[in-house]
């Protein structure tokens, strides 16, 4: 976080349900407070939200990841950007760290719909006049928006973790990418580590399944780090963290920015070759899934910086380098 933080002064922050921890951690690093408001639910399971401080023509940042429980969690975002548009907010931002939807995001089978557009349709009815979000699944989604939508990147803080682990020792490593669709993203980790890059070449005969066709690139005696976006059920990293250690890899090591890990997540790493799962908190960790092997960086100072640059008219883009 910048340490040239002076003015926050017409900044409100609010957080909904789904990681509250994150938007403290947020409001801190800009010297401030968490906003004061109530989200909760009726006898009947509807969402309600009540605001209870003046917001009349105040810039209001709203901190809410819509990961699971996904539609409660959306139905907060909306119903409190409702209630902000209501009180006459100056400006509403949906922070979005973990963009729910997200890989529904075209037409992929006859029929099918693409949620992630009707999420932007939504966030854009109930009031948001801008959206922060970071790393989303498809960057096209931005353009699912008439909004202004800032995608901040989490490689920054990932790639910092290793360069200090693998220090002078780059011959031993390698960054792997556990997909075809994740290249881009891997190569551009490769290059800020400086080390060589292979890539393993999979197929997925349905949702949440995946199966190793082959490895491209040179992983045996190395030390592998699996680069990824998100964890689901945690099926493409695992299989491939095995694959990799059968093919001689000498230790895997995984990151991603969003762990998800739903289902059979957790169980599937603590089974897995992977020695150690480096995390982002866009999405809260609870209790049961906190095992030794995962590792979790924050996102608040990225995020706090964004605020700040965006309440005060500032560039933002120099965030994404």
């Amino acid at each position: 976080m910048t340490s040239t933080i002076k003015n926050t002064e017409g900044i409100k922050i609010f957080a909904c349900n789904s990681n509250r921890e994150l938007a403290e951690s947020i409001a801190k690093a800009l010297g401030m407070e968490l906003s004061k408001s109530e989200v909760g639910q009726f006898s009947d399971g509807e969402t309600y939200v009540k605001i209870n401080e003046m917001v009349r023509g105040v810039d209001c940042y709203i901190v809410q990841s819509t990961s699971s429980p996904v539609n409660d969690n959306l139905m907060e975002l909306l119903i409190m950007i409702d209630a902000l548009r209501r009180a006459s907010a100056g400006r509403i931002t949906a922070v979005m760290p973990y963009y729910g939807y997200a890989r529904q995001d075209r037409k992929a089978r006859a029929r099918d719909p693409i949620s992630a557009r009707m999420v932007a349709d939504l966030i854009q009815t109930a009031g948001a006049d801008r959206v922060l979000t970071m790393d989303l699944h498809s960057a096209q989604i931005q353009g699912f928006f008439t909004i202004p939508v800032d995608h901040m990147i989490g490689n920054p803080l990932l790639v910092k973790y290793y360069q200090e682990k693998v220090g002078y020792d780059k011959d031993s490593y390698v960054v792997v990418s556990p997909d075809i669709g994740s290249v881009k993203r891997t190569r551009q980790f490769a290059e800020f580590i400086d080390v060589p890059m292979a890539i393993i070449d999979k197929r997925r005969p349905e949702d949440n399944v995946s199966e190793v066709m082959h490895i491209i690139g040179e992983v045996k005696g190395k030390n592998v780090i699996l680069v990824d976006d998100m964890i689901d059920t945690a099926g493409t990293i695992c299989n491939a963290a095995n694959a990799l250690k059968e093919k001689g890899a000498v230790s895997v090591l995984a990151c991603c920015t969003h762990p998800v890990l739903s289902g059979p997540a957790i169980q599937r790493i603590q089974d897995s070759a992977i020695e150690e799962l480096l995390v982002l908190d866009t999405i809260k960790l609870e209790k049961e899934k906190q095992i030794p092997k995962i590792k979790q960086l924050t996102v608040a100072d990225i995020l706090a910086d964004a605020i700040y640059r965006i309440h005060n008219n500032a560039s933002v883009s120099t965030l994404f380098r």
